[in-house]
């Protein structure tokens, strides 16, 4: 045998060693990673779960504030006035005629 051989024989063991070593290592990264990407996946689907219910409650607001707008317009017309005087204080106009029921 030359030089070269026994070299070769001798050096097998460590590089072995090492490649499995490194395998191993490459390997534990690669699960890391797969199981991250799956944690990260799961908060991704809850996040959009919260932003589409999000994003119906500030329609529901919308909706409600143009509600209130048109309210407020109506309470600076003079048929809310009337409709309060006629509710609340029992004022009519002088041509009216109430019916009541008797109990």
């Amino acid at each position: 045998m030359n030089r070269r051989t026994v070299a070769m024989r001798s050096r097998r063991p460590a590089n072995l060693g090492s490649m499995m070593l490194v395998t191993v290592v490459v390997a534990m990264i690669l699960c890391v990673v797969f199981f991250k990407n799956k944690e990260l996946n799961e908060k991704k689907a809850a996040y959009e779960k919260r932003e589409q219910y999000l994003l119906e409650k500030i329609e529901e607001q919308n909706a409600r504030s143009e509600e209130i707008e048109e309210y407020r317009k109506y309470m600076q017309t003079k048929q809310y006035i009337e409709d309060m005087a006629k509710s609340k204080l029992g004022l009519v106009y002088k041509d009216e005629i109430i019916f009541s029921a008797d109990n």
